[in-house]
């Protein structure tokens, strides 16, 4: 993996409560920005490939309601 070092500006105090919060965890600031940046961006990546297959399936689908049909409130509550 090829690792890249960013700069941030935080609040001294911010920085120092982190700092507490990631010893506690035996972990380090630098670890946890990393494993947040992580998640956010494989996040997004699931997110995306979770609506290319539902637009996949979407357009497989041999569903229709038809043209005319139009949800109603005690239509959609009915079980």
């Amino acid at each position: 993996m090829n690792m890249k070092n960013i700069t941030l500006s935080v609040d001294e105090n911010d920085l120092e409560a982190a700092r507490v919060y990631a010893a506690e965890r035996r972990t380090t600031v630098n670890a946890m920005v990393r494993d947040f940046l992580g998640q956010i961006a494989r996040q997004r990546s699931q997110a995306r490939a979770a609506m290319a297959r539902l637009r996949k399936l979407s357009e497989e689908s041999q569903a229709s309601l038809g043209p005319d049909y139009r949800f109603d409130r005690d239509g959609l509550h009915d079980r």
